[in-house]
């Protein structure tokens, strides 16, 4: 296929993503004022994002064996029709308990539309081209990610909207996607026997789930060293075992355990779990900096997290050319992964007084380590597997991925929750008696605070308390970036193939007596 023809092709197919990511992003700098206004606490902010990482993981396996059994491009606008469905639920949520059910219905839709993109890319491009227009599907994330917030805050700010049209604003791209797609988007339909692993889906889904449970409540509603925590650690240990099993036996499994035989795919999945703790739970928590611990509008918070996407649009788009050039792709997991860990440990000095030169400049290493390491992942794990296992491949990287950061959101977020409360307490004897029971009052109401409602010194205490608090968390992050690095340093280097998937799915069928 010539370079024309293919972006033909890939044109809904970034749409989709587009619509995708936006939808997710545009909400960001809005949380804080969507929760405070469903009356919310920081547990249901964490859960509103855990809870779409969580489908996310949980999907993403199911899609990427769908694709290999199915319709690619049926499949791709199925996962459309889902985030549609999800962003209209979401919007019309009067309370947080609506809010995270519509956010997993979203996040199913998204978890389709993450993996099947590399899948589509897998069968139409060689692995040596795929650099390059990987480095688009990086773009698309970095616009649409630096997009969305800016556009939020817009939405969010601007009185005769309001931050439900943040939630509304994905479905026209979402309507868009779908003709375009239906339009451009043509796949040969490589007709197999379906049999479809339903009991491994749902066993990966309940150990997740089961996970997730404990660490959300852990250090809240229990102590980290409890029963409950024996409990749902073993129950999750349990589900684990017997989604080994069932997918060791299955004629067709979600994950193809075999795959791990080779090095190359399970040093990736790997590195892509703790990849997923550093991005998703590293990044998060900023728009709750720039709100919380700088007072600054959701509009302002967006704009001030440019220099991380400007740093994640750079990287994966030069990365991407010079890959394609080259057909040498492992020092940019190296040297992304040295960047991630940099920035992420500068952050761990960030207080709600930090010179924004600072954070700017962390903010965007965090960016081009980033924008160097995610598609990479996925490229090296591509090269190595067979056309049929393509998509299983693929949607195993993306899988670990997305637990990483799905466990990590939650386990900071207590974190968070718990290193916010110490500081406040360290520096409440600071403010007068009756600012002190200001203080009390506002950080014992178990919403989120408005900043604007609270007097001058409160105001700054509640600050410097959140300021400190996430610049603890960037810390404690730093070093599952360095163990991503080590990690990768053992991926072993395999030149490029020069075939796409469709290419040599062909040439083996021909092959086939």
């Amino acid at each position: 296929m010539t370079h024309a023809q293919i972006m033909r092709a890939l044109s809904g197919l970034l749409l989709g993503l587009f619509c995708a990511i936006l939808s997710s992003t545009v909400a960001t700098n809005a949380l804080p004022r969507i929760i405070s206004d469903l009356g919310g606490g920081q547990s249901a902010y964490t859960w509103v994002v855990t809870s779409s990482l969580l489908a996310v993981t949980a999907s993403t396996p199911l899609w990427g064996k769908l694709a290999d059994q199915f319709s690619k491009k049926i499949l791709v606008q199925s996962a459309l029709v889902i985030f549609v469905l999800g962003s209209v639920v979401a919007g019309f949520a009067q309370n947080p308990t609506t809010l995270i059910t519509a956010r997993v219905i979203q996040g199913l839709g998204g978890g389709g539309l993450s993996a099947l993109g590399q899948v589509v890319l897998a069968a139409m491009i060689s692995p040596r081209e795929r650099g390059r227009y990987s480095g688009y599907l990086g773009a698309t994330f970095a616009v649409a990610t630096v997009g969305g917030p800016l556009l939020g805050g817009v939405i969010t700010d601007t009185s005769w909207l309001g931050w439900r049209w943040c939630l509304f604003v994905g479905i026209p791209f979402a309507l868009v996607a779908l003709v375009v797609l239906q339009r451009t988007l043509n796949l040969p339909l490589v007709k197999r026997q379906v049999k479809v692993d339903w009991a491994g889906a749902f066993l990966v889904t309940a150990a997740v789930c089961t996970l997730l449970i404990w660490v959300t409540f852990a250090d809240n509603k229990y102590d980290w060293l409890s029963w409950q925590t024996y409990t749902l650690v073993g129950a999750a240990g349990v589900l684990t075992l017997l989604f080994v099993a069932v997918e060791s036996r299955a004629a067709e499994p979600i994950i193809p355990l075999r795959l791990f035989r080779n090095p190359t795919i399970t040093l990736a999945s790997l590195a892509s779990l703790f990849v997923g703790i550093a991005l998703f739970a590293g990044t998060v928590f900023f728009s709750q900096y720039f709100q919380l611990a700088r007072g600054e509008s959701p509009t302002m918070s967006g704009i001030m997290t440019i220099p991380l996407i400007a740093g994640l649009f750079i990287s994966s788009t030069v990365s991407g050319r010079i890959i394609t050039r080259t057909g040498k792709w492992k020092g940019w997991l190296l040297a992304g992964g040295v960047l991630m860990t940099a920035g992420l440990a500068l952050l761990g000095a960030l207080r709600y007084d930090t010179p924004y030169l600072y954070t700017a400049t962390c903010m965007a290493l965090i960016g081009l380590g980033v924008g160097m390491t995610l598609q990479n992942l996925v490229l090296c794990t591509q090269n190595q597997v067979s056309p049929g296992d393509l998509g299983a491949a693929s949607s195993t990287v993306t899988f670990f991925r997305s637990l990483g950061g799905a466990v990590g959101v939650s386990v900071l977020g207590s974190v968070l929750t718990t290193r916010i409360g110490h500081h406040a307490l360290d520096t409440i004897a600071r403010l007068s008696p009756q600012d002190q029971a200001t203080a009390a009052k506002a950080s014992g109401s178990g919403r989120l605070p408005d900043l604007a409602a609270l007097p001058t010194p409160v105001r700054t205490w509640l600050e410097g308390a959140y300021g400190h608090g996430i610049g603890d968390i960037f810390l404690y992050v730093s070093p599952i970036a360095l163990i991503a690095f080590l990690v990768t340093l053992f991926i072993k280097e395999v030149p490029l193939s020069a075939s796409s998937g469709l290419v040599r799915a062909a040439t083996e069928a021909d092959r086939t007596p």
